[in-house]
């Protein structure tokens, strides 16, 4: 979890478009003031937090009291998916390690379907806007969030970061995670789907090793599947490890190099898009 690998919940990012000024947003208590005015509930510590009982003939029990640390995200998250819903755009969650080829696929995506759908692109990092400016150039508008601290995108960054696009004509959301295995997989941005990318170069062990993210995708895309021979990578058996774990996944080997597999990842993308 992220309390116990670096990510404070006192978090630091700043949001903004390629060409603009950031947009910052510190998370003490003007963080407090701005989401009351934006009416998400608080929770405020009680000096009394844990509950006994003082009959010394009853059983004694552990009652739970500490509400789940998700339940902002979670909140926000369903702002969002209410906000998606109503300007009726397919949102969708980049998961992968970093350099499984997220910002590739995404500069290759656009190419090639700019003109057949209106997409926007957030981008999450820990620092630098470098793949923002990378996708900026495609002719779409490209936020960038700057995580800081944070291994992983919030419902919060990206509910922070609608106000930075402008949605007419829009359909398709691509918010492309931090390159992270492990936190990103617990946080709901509010999106319709969720895809994992994972390289054939990482090994045929990740589904196993880091089955929570796999558990959660909707289509994994095996990526570099140029380097298929270089590797000496066992594609069946990664394939295999994916739906021990995510029966449930769609899984596409596609290739940006040689465009292998593109053509069902795009024709994946339009059966969501008119689903």
């Amino acid at each position: 979890m992220c309390a116990t690998c670096g990510c404070s919940t006192e978090k630091s990012y700043s949001i903004k478009k390629v060409d603009g000024q950031p947009h910052h947003h510190d998370h003490d208590d003007e963080q407090h003031r701005h989401m009351h005015e934006h009416g998400i509930p608080h929770e405020h510590a009680s000096a009394h937090e844990e509950s006994h009982s003082h009959d010394e003939h009853s059983p004694r029990r552990t009652i739970p009291l500490q509400q789940s640390v998700f339940a902002k995200n979670d909140l926000i998250a369903e702002r969002n998916r209410g906000f998606f819903k109503a300007k009726d755009i397919r949102a969708i969650n980049l998961l992968s390690s970093p350099g499984a080829g997220k910002t590739t696929l995404l500069e290759k995506t656009l190419q090639d379907l700019r003109s057949k759908v209106g997409i926007g692109v957030i981008v999450g990092d820990p620092q630098t806007d470098l793949d923002a400016m990378r996708l900026g150039q495609k002719d779409a508008p490209v936020i960038q969030v700057i995580t800081g601290d944070a291994c992983h995108l919030d419902a919060e960054m990206v509910w922070n970061s609608f106000d930075q696009i402008d949605w007419n004509g829009k359909r398709l959301l691509f918010i492309e995670n931090v390159g992270n295995l492990v936190c990103p997989a617990a946080y709901d941005l509010g999106e319709q789907a969720r895809v994992v990318l994972l390289s054939i170069t990482e090994g045929e062990d990740k589904p196993l090793k880091y089955p929570t993210i796999f558990k959660t995708a909707d289509v994994v895309l095996l990526t570099k599947m140029d380097l298929k021979t270089a590797a000496v990578a066992d594609v069946e058996k990664i394939i295999k490890n994916v739906h021990a774990v995510a029966p449930q996944a769609q899984v596409i080997s596609v290739s940006v190099r040689s465009n292998d597999g593109l053509q069902e990842w795009y024709d994946w993308l339009f059966k969501l898009l008119n689903g």
